[in-house]
């Protein structure tokens, strides 16, 4: 599959297609399957051209099923392009899924043409269009070629039974349903028992995935951001403190604010070491516990963070800043 804790981050934003699987066939494809749902297939849009807004370039040939980089699975003029794998991912668990999906999608309509046409050669041309309207009419919600990213999208997805398996945790269990079981043991690719192994893997993965950030989260927050903003602090309690002996007036917002943000820090830090103490015996329930409960948490920390590298002076910050990361400096 293709839910892993680090793909949670990716899908949905960053030309990474939104967890909603549907299908981008483009205008040409498109065109072409909505006249064999009407009855039959007659005719087919030719490619445009591109325009460059170069008078002196040629006009290059543009093609009829474009792109879309916000589908999961897209038609890109000779191909699908499935989209939705990570990079530290292998394709094969997907291409596995795929086909055993078109093997049983191949023998189903195998199936219904032998039973409908008895055999006989002259009926196949009427059957098979009659089963491809059939099969458009019931499964043709899946095609869409808007934007993906859009809020639209995801309540017309709904509307259209579609799934939006958000996170791993959502995604996983579906390996437990009896389609699930049924479709694999019936072609023998995966028994129910392997089926089950390899949900406890992906569980303890993500399981692991996750405690290994948490970790991290807490040692940086505790060894680097904390005290960086505790020197701050005193820096900005020590020049308060000479200026009013001088009978200066100072500004104490940003102290203010440091020390908000320090006790938000320290509190925060707190919060997920508390959280990290609660695990159970059950994976799901584990894995439950951290997508839910020590993300939002993870993500409070770091909220607050981020707030401090923008107010922290540059000297006393101990990491590469967004700034420095971007623009060098």
């Amino acid at each position: 599959g293709v839910a892993s804790a680090s793909n949670d981050h990716r899908l949905g934003a960053n030309e990474a297609p939104p967890a909603i699987i549907s299908i981008f066939l483009g205008d040409q494809l498109t065109d072409v399957f909505q006249q064999i749902k009407a009855g039959g297939a007659n005719s087919s849009i030719p490619k445009g051209t591109l325009t460059v807004g170069v008078d002196v370039l040629p006009p290059l040939p543009k093609d009829a099923g474009d792109r879309n980089r916000t589908s999961p699975f897209a038609f890109t003029g000779n191909r699908f392009e499935f989209r939705a794998v990570g990079s530290n991912q292998s394709i094969a668990g997907p291409l596995v899924a795929m086909n055993t999906i078109v093997a049983d999608s191949l023998e189903y309509c195998a199936t219904k043409l032998e039973e409908a046409t008895g055999g006989d050669p002259s009926k196949l041309h009427g059957e098979l269009q009659k089963l491809l309207t059939e099969i458009m009419n019931e499964h043709g919600a899946i095609i869409f070629n808007g934007d993906g990213y859009s809020d639209e999208w995801h309540a017309e997805a709904a509307k259209r039974g579609l799934l939006n398996l958000k996170t791993t945790v959502d995604a996983l269990p579906v390996l437990e349903t009896q389609e699930v079981k049924d479709l694999f043991t019936k072609y023998e690719v995966l028994s129910e028992r392997e089926l089950a192994s390899r949900l406890e893997i992906y569980l303890e993965q993500y399981i692991m995935s996750i405690k290994v950030e948490l970790n991290l989260t807490v040692k940086i927050a505790k060894t680097m951001i904390f005290p960086a903003a505790i020197r701050y602090q005193g820096e900005l309690v020590s020049n308060c403190a000479s200026l009013k002996m001088l009978d200066y007036d100072f500004d104490t917002n940003t102290l203010d604010k440091v020390t908000e943000l320090v006790k938000a820090l320290q509190d925060g830090i707190a919060e997920l070491e508390a959280a990290a103490g609660g695990e159970s015996e059950d994976m799901l329930s584990e894995a439950t516990h951290c997508c839910h409960t020590i993300l939002p948490l993870m993500n409070k920390v770091r909220a607050t963070a981020d707030e401090l590298e923008g107010i922290v002076a540059d000297d006393l910050w101990p990491l590469p800043t967004y700034q420095e990361m971007l623009f060098i400096k």
